[in-house]
């Protein structure tokens, strides 16, 4: 296999789940099903088995890193300000294709039996800010609450920031912990091309088309609205804002952007991404162990923007339920300031959940769209990371820590382990 690419044998992984599941279910062939539903299940699992301290250790690190960073401030106010302006470009683009398309008119769903989805911790305003801060630090590992991790390790990195050189032996175990996640988890993400078989085979093999027929257009706008931002919000940001060429920037971020796709995962897809920024698009390191962490559990233009607006007004056109300026401004803000609840894992439930209990609108319309959720969070999640490596080279571009040289190469190759070498950065611009 090393005679082929990283992202080739993505492709190639891809191209086989497609034709195995089309034969599984063309030929009705239950233990092939069953075979991919267990390798992509396996897959998935092991990403999320080094969620916890990934997410951890890598916010602590990245928050501790800024005492590294020449104008810490500037860029962390950049970082934030960009994710903003793009997080409302992507929502304008899911409301605009929602009034355009009305994907919830004249679709004919039974909404008798829809029951209503109510997430502890996301049902409410006052819920989701109060499920940010753990009752217990357990199990808030435990049970897998991403947005409680980054409270803590953001918390605790800028304790460490405050206490100083007291706090380096817990700075240099955290430290010594999220390399040994990231080597591991590198490992998990060496099988992406069989994991991708699996994933893609099941989905292919159990849901085919029929459920994509009554929300056809629903799914058809998430995918176009996805489409927009990459093809078109993305490439002019860099082309006129970052002056770097967006051919370029989608040829070295291929591999990550294909992987996230796959696994539906920011988090899992997160030690990719963070190698392909510093290693094929030049972003300065200490600058990008900071921006990627943060993005991958906070910056989702497609989880909490694109769809949670196209599927709000969904919800509202399935119900019969008029909605106005007031509300549609709602949708924008809720997309902007709610983001982090997605978390990074897979699917956008808890985002959607919030919109809709915010708008007023029925909470039985997210059980209608949980059986397409995992067709449409595939794109969803590759615009999620596409976005988390665009920003960082907004940012790092202005600011002069972005090696153009290492953008313009060609890429290097991801078969590896990580490679040691610091990226050569052009000296901090003063203004």
């Amino acid at each position: 296999m090393k005679r082929f690419s990283f992202s080739l044998q993505l492709l190639l992984g891809l191209v086989a789940g497609v034709a195995l599941g089309f034969i599984a279910r063309a030929g009705d062939v239950t233990w092939l099903t069953t075979t991919l539903t267990e390798v992509g299940k396996i897959f998935v699992q092991l990403l999320k088995l080094a969620v916890p301290p990934l997410v951890f250790t890598a916010v602590v690190v990245s928050v501790a890193n800024l005492r590294n960073v020449n104008g810490a401030a500037r860029l962390a106010g950049k970082t934030l300000l960009w994710f903003l302006v793009t997080s409302l470009i992507a929502v304008a683009f899911g409301i605009g294709l929602g009034l355009v398309i009305n994907p919830g008119e004249g679709v004919t769903i039974a909404t008798e039996g829809a029951k209503a989805v109510d997430l502890e911790g996301a049902g409410t305003w006052v819920d989701f800010l109060t499920g940010i801060i753990p009752t217990n630090i357990v199990t808030a590992f435990t049970e897998l609450n991403v947005l409680q991790i980054v409270f803590l390790g953001a918390v605790l990195g800028a304790a460490a920031l405050a206490v100083g050189d007291k706090a380096e032996p817990f700075l240099g175990f955290s430290r010594s912990v999220l390399e040994l996640v990231q080597k591991a988890l590198w490992w998990v993400i060496r099988l992406a091309p069989i994991g991708t078989a699996g994933l893609i085979g099941k989905s292919v093999a159990s849901y085919g088309w029929d459920l994509l027929a009554p929300l056809a257009k629903l799914s058809a706008g998430v995918y176009i609205g996805c489409l927009l931002v990459l093809l078109v919000s993305y490439p002019l940001l860099l082309a006129f804002v970052g002056k770097v060429s967006p051919i370029t920037f989608y040829r070295n971020a291929w591999p990550a952007i294909e992987l996230a796709f796959v696994s539906r995962s920011s988090v899992g897809t997160m030690p990719l991404t963070q190698r392909v920024t510093t290693e094929r698009l030049g972003v300065d390191r200490d600058y990008a162990s900071f921006a990627v962490p943060f993005g991958a559990t906070t910056k989702m233009d497609g989880c909490a923007a694109i769809y949670p607006a196209l599927a709000a007004i969904f919800v509202a056109q399935v119900f019969h339920i008029p909605l106005g300026v007031g509300q549609y401004l709602l949708i924008a803000f809720v997309s902007v300031v709610g983001s982090a609840a997605t978390a990074g894992l897979t699917g956008a439930i808890v985002m959607l959940t919030l919109t809709l209990s915010t708008l007023g609108l029925p909470l039985e319309g997210v059980g209608l769209l949980l059986a397409i959720d995992p067709i449409l969070d595939m794109i969803r999640t590759a615009t999620n990371v596409a976005g988390q490596m665009v920003v960082p080279v907004l940012v790092g571009r202005a600011e002069g820590r972005l090696d153009e040289a290492v953008f313009n190469a060609p890429p290097q190759p991801l078969d590896d382990a990580p490679a040691e070498r610091a990226v050569r950065v052009p000296e901090p611009a003063t203004a």
